[in-house]
């Protein structure tokens, strides 16, 4: 799976990269046919609190799924975000293998 990172108006360090990088990569266990992942983080204006918006987007055969979470930290939007999009993913998966095939006579 292909990842990027994109931190809009920040530099993201390295231990948010390689947590995001951690966590998005668990997703491989819920489907298999992931081809790239981009995560976007970004500040909301003004400061307060919940201010931390991450949004991932997973491209996937034949379509793709997206999350966007907004919380205090970008760790746990990152978190909040992941297990969305496992629910998705899992959902995704169920209603692919209960279509019924055309058969052919």
């Amino acid at each position: 799976m292909e990842l990027t990172i994109k931190a809009i108006h920040f530099d993201a360090t390295e231990k948010l990269e390689s947590f995001i990088e951690k966590k998005v990569k668990k997703l491989d266990k819920f489907h298999d046919g992931i081809i790239s992942a981009e995560v976007l983080l970004k500040v909301i204006k003004p400061e307060t609190a919940k201010n931390k918006q991450a949004g991932i987007r997973i491209k996937i055969r034949n379509g793709e799924c997206f999350a966007e979470k907004l919380c205090d930290t970008f760790e746990e939007a990152v978190d909040t975000a992941t297990e969305a999009l496992e629910k998705q993913l899992v959902k995704y998966k169920k209603k692919v293998r209960t279509k019924p095939e055309i058969v052919e006579n």
